[in-house]
């Protein structure tokens, strides 16, 4: 049955040896740390040395095992791309197209939830640029392109998470249509300046899922918010970036696992919390000159050519510590196109972690996506990045302050 099948993955033979050999390694380090402990009960002689090269092999075998029992559940990712080509062949029958489907990189790897639940969001991306991005042979003729489009699905690992590129050589976005829509759906002021990347990536605003349904956006705005949510959800970010008359490509960025994640831990008052290294552009010493106070309760910082909203967290999550002084760190965030600014009083180092779900151990909390167990048995809460930034728009808007576009 099918769902028989999706609970079973088909596994290596030579996985599973490196496996029983890593667990046989284990073995072999607890039978030297159990000795060391003996010596050292005994009043043995240089156990200490043994005791922490004992320690420093379990840390090995221990890394070396995580590694691999994560690689039993990787799978090609052309398990995701090996609809497209009937897909695409289908939908250029119907419409009159001509398109060339290139997939590269099939063989990358990546988790098999990963790649189960990206296929609903790629199938909307590639039949988006099919329906709204490629022209017909006769409008790609007049414009001096090739009659035959050219759709390009690409994957490959790039600093520990795989990025999906969905590449067409279409007509590109509308900018003037789509900063008008914005307008009319009051997502933006008609007195923003805003970047050409920021006015791309509005068409994943929810107000563009009613886009009329006779102009050419119509496709690349309807249910494009949906198809944001689940990467999301999956702990991943997708921005678009298009060239007019030239074509568009959407990025998708996602973590290779669901279970691991790549975090930096910061002290805010008496609290550890950890942030995903994925949403980090940069940290930086606070200088107070950079620093400006807009309408009595909302702060601005200059980073670089930009004016960054300041996201203070410990107001923000109800938590009554925190220095709030200049000698803080800035940790400059990215969500949705957009950077903000959050005070920590501390970093502290970088590490993996293992999340835990909230949700089914205590309850959903806005603003954080998980929780961790630290070395030493603190729970630490995962912030959830797009989320915060969300709630504090969300608490800034009742709080009745005028919402701040941050220039672009």
């Amino acid at each position: 049955s099918p769902n028989r099948e999706s609970g079973s993955i088909r596994v290596s033979i030579e996985k599973v040896d490196l496996l029983i050999n890593l667990v046989g390694e284990l073995v072999i380090t607890q039978s030297m740390l159990n000795q060391a402990g003996l010596n050292q009960a005994q009043g043995g002689g240089a156990s200490a040395e043994a005791l922490l090269n004992g320690l420093a092999q379990l840390e090995r075998n221990t890394r070396e095992l995580q590694e691999n029992m994560l690689q039993l559940r990787m799978l090609p990712i052309n398990v995701a791309f090996n609809r497209f080509p009937r897909l695409v062949r289908d939908l250029c029958n119907k419409m009159g197209n001509k398109v060339d489907l290139v997939l590269t990189g099939e063989q990358t790897e990546a988790d098999k939830t990963v790649l189960e639940k990206i296929g609903d969001p790629l199938v909307h991306l590639v039949r988006n640029s099919l329906d709204h991005g490629l022209e017909t042979p006769e409008v790609r003729a007049a414009a001096g392109k090739p009659e035959q489009g050219r759709l390009e699905l690409s994957a490959q690992h790039e600093s520990g998470n795989i990025v999906i590129r969905i590449i067409d050589d279409g007509a590109g976005l509308n900018r003037e249509k789509i900063l008008q829509k914005a307008i009319e759906n009051g997502l933006v002021s008609d007195k923003d300046e805003l970047s050409e990347e920021r006015i791309d990536n509005l068409i994943f605003q929810p107000g563009f899922s009613t886009a009329d349904k006779v102009s050419d956006l119509s496709g690349r705005g309807v249910g494009m918010d949906v198809v944001k949510r689940n990467i999301n959800d999956l702990g991943g970010t997708v921005s678009i970036h298009s060239r007019q008359g030239e074509g568009s490509t959407v990025m998708i960025r996602l973590p290779l696992t669901l279970a691991i994640l790549d975090g930096q831990l910061a002290s805010i008052g008496e609290d550890t919390y950890i942030l995903p290294l994925i949403s980090i552009v940069e940290s930086l010493q606070i200088r107070s000159e950079n620093l400006n106070s807009v309408a009595g309760s909302s702060e601005l910082y200059r980073f670089r050519d930009e004016y960054i909203p300041i996201i203070r967290l410990n107001s923000l999550l109800g938590n009554s510590g925190g220095i709030e002084n200049l000698e803080q760190g800035l940790l400059v965030v990215e969500a949705e196109g957009q950077h903000a600014g959050l005070f920590v009083d501390r970093l502290q180092e970088q590490q993996q972690v293992v999340i835990k779900s909230l949700e089914t151990n205590f309850q959903q909390l806005e603003g954080v996506s998980g929780a961790t167990i630290l070395g030493d048995g603190q729970v630490a809460l995962i912030l959830d990045i797009p989320g915060l930034v969300h709630l504090f728009h969300k608490t800034r808007n009742q709080m009745t302050v005028p919402a701040l576009a941050a220039a672009s």
